[in-house]
């Protein structure tokens, strides 16, 4: 917390020869035109982070000040309240009213209070927050999930629901934690001290989730990895069929193949390299027996967690240089992806399928509750990351425009990742002469690692497209880790600074070896179970209790009416009634929403023709 000094001046009459005597006494007298001016000039209380009141106040013997990081501090006595002072001392300039001034010269009475916190640590510069907050909220679920949620749920009829979800409960949500975290300038567990204290089990709920996602999300990123480094080969490995892990039913099925007939039983290459060579999920008959550690994945994720532990150790100052490239390097790839998929024979077919809107299907509930989740999970509220971001920006920065940047920002790149994977679904169903939906009927990873991977292996220079799409892969993954254990080291460090706060580094270093060691699990054979169960259970229906406990501590015991005059105090504005409204009833519906649809439809979870036993549903 920065250092906060309160300064109140108490204009005295003393004669000289009294000044002496009060001297020994402890008191300074300030001499001379200049310091006199400069008494004035701060003779006024100074709020925190900068903010000074310049009004009239009357400052009286126990009346409390609002600060601007929520902090209430008590005006200290005026002398003549305090023990063992003389009897009729004013409150000067101050304002005090009805009191006197005795006769003699002026004296000067500063009294200083500091405090011996470090400095808070800030943002170089402001782009560098905007790339962080638009690194963590771009994700791999912008690529993968959003354009199969879309076509499958009504292709351009799924705007509505999502655009009405992310205006009345995403963007809502995104910019209360990007104003709390800013005013009070705290991570997700001290900040509750300073909003309702009893809801400070929250802060520690957000981080065990975190911890959750770390294990499961970087092994992700140790696949493409791998994939990365397969692609250093004049002939891609996951298109050809004669390598030692292929089976009897693999057939390559290139765009110059026509002799080939594809069955229901045919897999491709690209299917057999991600299942049997990467994974080798074949080895494991499911959750009860995961099998060994593979060494090769093992190795990659050793790597991943070394770029995050060196681009995090020292804070935001160097994580906010990283997301430089991280953040801007997956624009430049999808747009060459785009230009070159848009090319292609057949990506029409894709496009349509992608964007035909289909009306009735607007009419099911499954709709909107799949907008709702996927608008909550792409802007990524109650994981943390947005309160400690916003902890380190100038307390007078607009956060409100922050909010609606960013938020625009990432919706539209998850409608522009539509086009580049739909473009290519569409060559894909042209070259094989299959339906769309035939071709894109798996989601998540496979949609990247299978059906993306075989399509760039049938593209001209077709190493240069692998390389390039698989470092994206990464550096979208990348800065959603930075973002993820960045929320959890904030909240630890603000929470027990005097521990951990000198101590940084070692603490960033034990936290990326718990999580390494908590995803060797992620890296067995069955290894994609774990993965695919922690995405669907151990993650969404937690954060989304979360966010609306926070929420309703937020409006309904911290009072919606003090935090937006927090946000006054802040930006300047008050918010309009829309927000209030808001965060005081729709946040809290529709996130309620969101988990009554869970409990009473759970997803069912399927993985390679693996059907996940019942206790996994219950747990």
């Amino acid at each position: 917390m920065e250092t906060k000094d309160m300064m109140m001046t108490s204009m005295l009459t003393m004669d000289k020869g009294e000044n002496g005597g009060e001297r020994d006494k402890g008191r300074e007298e300030v001499k001379g035109e200049e310091q006199e001016e400069a008494q004035r000039e701060n003779g006024r209380l100074v709020l925190a982070d900068g903010v000074a009141d310049r009004g009239p106040k009357n400052v009286t013997s126990g009346s409390s000040q609002q600060v601007s990081n929520g902090f209430t501090t008590s005006t200290p006595q005026s002398p003549r309240e305090g023990p063992g002072t003389a009897a009729g001392a004013a409150s000067g300039p101050l304002g005090g009213t009805g009191s006197t001034v005795p006769l003699g010269g002026l004296r000067t009475l500063v009294v200083q209070q500091t405090s011996l916190e470090r400095p808070r640590e800030t943002w170089s510069k402001k782009m560098d927050f905007l790339l962080s907050v638009i690194g963590y909220a771009v994700d791999l679920g912008n690529v993968w999930r959003f354009p199969y949620i879309c076509y499958q749920n009504g292709g351009g009829a799924f705007l509505l629901p999502y655009l009405l979800m992310a205006v009345f409960g995403g963007v809502p949500l995104f910019y209360m934690e990007l104003a709390l975290g800013q005013f009070h300038r705290s991570g997700c567990i001290s900040i509750w001290k300073h909003i309702c204290p009893i809801f400070k089990g929250i802060g520690f709920a957000i981080c065990i989730i975190a911890l959750y996602i770390a294990f499961y999300y970087n092994t992700i990123m140790a696949w493409a990895l791998y994939y990365l480094l397969s692609s250093f080969r004049p002939t891609l490995p996951w298109t050809t069929c004669s390598n030692s892990w292929n089976t009897a039913n693999c057939h390559r099925y290139m765009s110059s193949d026509h002799n080939v007939s594809w069955s229901n039983s045919s897999t491709s290459p690209a299917e057999e390299f991600y299942t049997r060579q990467v994974l080798q999920v074949h080895l494991s008959p499911g959750l009860h027996q995961l099998g060994s550690v593979s060494w090769q994945l093992a190795l990659c994720l050793l790597f991943i967690f070394t770029i995050v532990y060196f681009s995090i150790w020292k804070g935001v100052k160097t994580s906010g240089k990283v997301v430089w490239v991280t953040a801007t390097f997956p624009y430049l790839v999808l747009l060459i992806l785009l230009i070159r998929g848009a090319t292609l024979p057949g990506a029409w077919r894709g496009v349509e399928f992608y964007l035909k809107p289909d009306w009735e299907k607007l009419l099911s509930t499954t709709v909107w509750i799949d907008a709702a989740a996927q608008i909550f999970f792409s802007l990524g509220p109650g994981f943390g990351v947005l309160l400690a971001f916003a902890s380190y920006n100038p307390f007078h920065n607009n956060c409100y425009k922050d909010a609606l940047v960013t938020s625009s920002v990432n919706c539209l790149t998850s409608f522009l990742s539509g086009f580049v994977i739909f473009t290519v679904l569409g060559y894909m169903a042209e070259m094989r002469h299959q339906s769309v939906d035939a071709v894109a009927k798996d989601a998540g990873p496979s949609l990247l690692f299978i059906i993306y991977a075989e399509a760039i292996a049938n593209m001209p220079a077709a190493t240069f497209f692998a390389i390039i799409f698989f470092l994206m892969i990464i550096m979208l993954g990348l800065d959603s880790t930075f973002a993820g254990l960045e929320g959890v080291i904030t909240a630890m460090l603000d929470e027990f600074p005097h521990i951990l706060a000198k101590r940084r580094e070692w603490f960033v270093f034990g936290l990326v070896c718990v999580c390494y060691l908590g995803a060797l699990s992620t890296l067995t054979y069955g290894g994609a179970f774990v993965v695919k169960l922690f995405e669907e259970y151990a993650t969404g229906p937690a954060v989304i209790t979360v966010v609306l406990l926070e929420v309703i501590a937020v409006s309904w015991f911290y009072g919606t009416n003090r935090f937006c005059n927090d946000i006054q105090v802040m930006l300047g504005f008050y918010p309009g009634c829309f927000w209030r409204v808001c965060w005081v009833a729709i946040c809290p519906c529709f996130l309620l929403f969101i988990i009554i649809s869970f409990l009473a439809f759970p997803p069912e979870v399927r993985l390679f023709n693996y059907h996940y036993p019942p206790w996994t549903t219950a747990l």
